[in-house]
């Protein structure tokens, strides 16, 4: 079905209800399938596979709609887009593009920029395999899930490779195109969980993936420092950490062995800091600290969690934002909902760079993720952004590393001529709706390349 620039709505709102059915379908179909299926659910074989090819009718936001000084709703046309070596080549009015191209008809669906997740763990998951709970956590520390956990990696290790590939299939279905996992450095699997993670992301090479080597059962308490820089030598880009107080036991000693690492091998770091009391600020302080004393890992450290920085307030926390700044970090953030709030918007503001992550779509510690960014961007909103239009357009920056289809002002800055082809197209008017309804992913591009599409109902 084609559908014209002065398409209606209804027609519009026909497709995006068949797309939606497909969605529910594919996620019903998908939690049921077998291990080995899972790894080939996801075809793109619908979307062309050459490499100079045409998008045909996609809907693109041109601005926006107000009333008085209220911004209202998003205007957009349909267009036909060019794809030439994984770059946007040609934009014209739908209808007016090259006809001898190879085409796919996007039948009025919104191009947005794809998703970035910025936090997972792609080494060691349930997904894929036969459905599992976590077991009950209720009276466990985090010590108990470590113990635990040491039992099921040498139970997983079998069919990681296929698990993460899976998994990546999944993330795609959902508009992501490039990710960071964290990756298991421990004394139960040694580097094989690095090496079946390299071995699935060298398979997916249209995926790219930053790793972090993970001390999950302690750099210390571990004893796994050789183990790290052994991961550094097979090309992980950056060095991980964990609670140096609750799981090693040693704040400093245990901050100064990561970043130790890290300047060694001119690495980044992303550390997990889940703690809450008193050490957890201070771990943050003394990292900001080092920061400051080693001027190579300026810019390079990003804190996934900081659950400490949403206990303190006023003058405090400004004080702890001013050295974050100072000293670029990064925050990558779930976005968590529990007693303590992220002072997310007060990071931002400040020009902290802000990223989130699914962490888990389904494992030992966690069975609710899902995977997808856009379900992110819509919590987001949720809890910093508002409910109006201009807030919902805004909020889609975090799962797409910051870029969007319209500037503040309202002009379009994505996509133009000559950016990368890493797109994602989707069941919705505008990227407001697709925040606020969390609609359902048509097709994903990477750089040009169909790596996922949604078959019609």
């Amino acid at each position: 079905m084609t559908i014209s620039p002065s398409s209606s709505r209804r027609e519009f709102l026909g497709n995006g209800a068949r797309w939606a059915a497909a969605g529910s379908l594919l996620a019903a179909g998908m939690s049921q399938t077998s291990f080995a299926a899972n790894t080939t659910s996801h075809s793109p074989a619908a979307l062309p596979s050459t490499d100079h090819y045409l998008l045909r009718n996609v809907r693109l936001e041109e601005g926006f709609e107000r009333e008085g000084e209220e911004i209202v709703a998003t205007k957009t046309g349909l267009y036909d887009i060019s794809i030439r070596d994984g770059k946007f080549d040609q934009l014209h009015p739908a209808g007016q593009g090259d006809a001898s191209l190879t085409a796919w008809d996007a039948q009025g669906a919104l191009l947005l920029p794809s998703t970035h997740d910025m936090h997972i763990h792609l080494d060691k998951t349930f997904y894929g395999g036969p459905w599992q709970a976590p077991r009950p956590r209720q009276g466990k520390t985090i010590m108990d899930m470590i113990a635990r956990e040491q039992v099921l990696i040498p139970q997983l290790l079998p069919t990681s490779v296929a698990r993460a590939e899976s998994l990546i299939a999944l993330l795609q279905s959902k508009g992501s195109t490039q990710a960071r996992s964290h990756c298991n450095i421990d004394p139960v699997s040694g580097l094989k969980s690095l090496e079946h993670l390299q071995t699935a992301l060298a398979k997916h090479p249209e995926f790219p993936c930053e790793i972090v080597a993970f001390p999950q059962h302690g750099l210390l308490h571990s004893q796994v420092d050789g183990l790290m820089r052994e991961a550094m030598q097979h090309g992980v880009q950056y060095v991980g950490g964990l609670d140096p107080t609750n799981v090693d036991g040693a704040m400093e000693k245990s901050l100064d062995a990561m970043f130790q690492i890290a300047l060694d091998f001119q690495r980044g770091v992303d550390i997990h800091l889940h703690e809450t009391s008193p050490a957890g600020v201070a771990a943050i302080r003394y990292m900001i600290d080092t920061v400051a004393k080693n001027p190579a890992l300026k810019g390079k450290v990003t804190i996934s969690h900081g659950f400490a920085l949403a206990t303190l307030e006023g003058a405090e926390l400004d004080k702890m934002i001013q050295g974050l700044v100072e000293q670029q970090f990064s925050v990558a953030s779930t976005l968590p909902i529990g007693k303590l709030t992220m002072p997310i918007p007060q990071l931002q503001t400040a020009g902290v760079k802000v990223m989130t992550g699914t962490d888990s779509v389904v494992d030992h510690w966690s069975p609710f993720g899902t995977g997808s960014m856009l379900e992110k961007a819509n919590l987001y909103a949720q809890l910093y952004r508002g409910s109006d239009e201009f807030s919902l357009t805004r909020a889609l920056a975090i799962a797409t590393n910051d870029l969007l289809p319209l500037s503040a002002e309202g002009q379009r800055q994505w996509p133009q001529q000559g950016d990368d082809a890493n797109m994602m197209i989707v069941a919705a008017s505008c990227s407001a709706e697709a925040v606020s309804r969390i609609s359902p992913v048509v097709a994903t591009f990477s750089r040009g390349k169909a790596v996922f599409a949604l078959q019609h109902v």
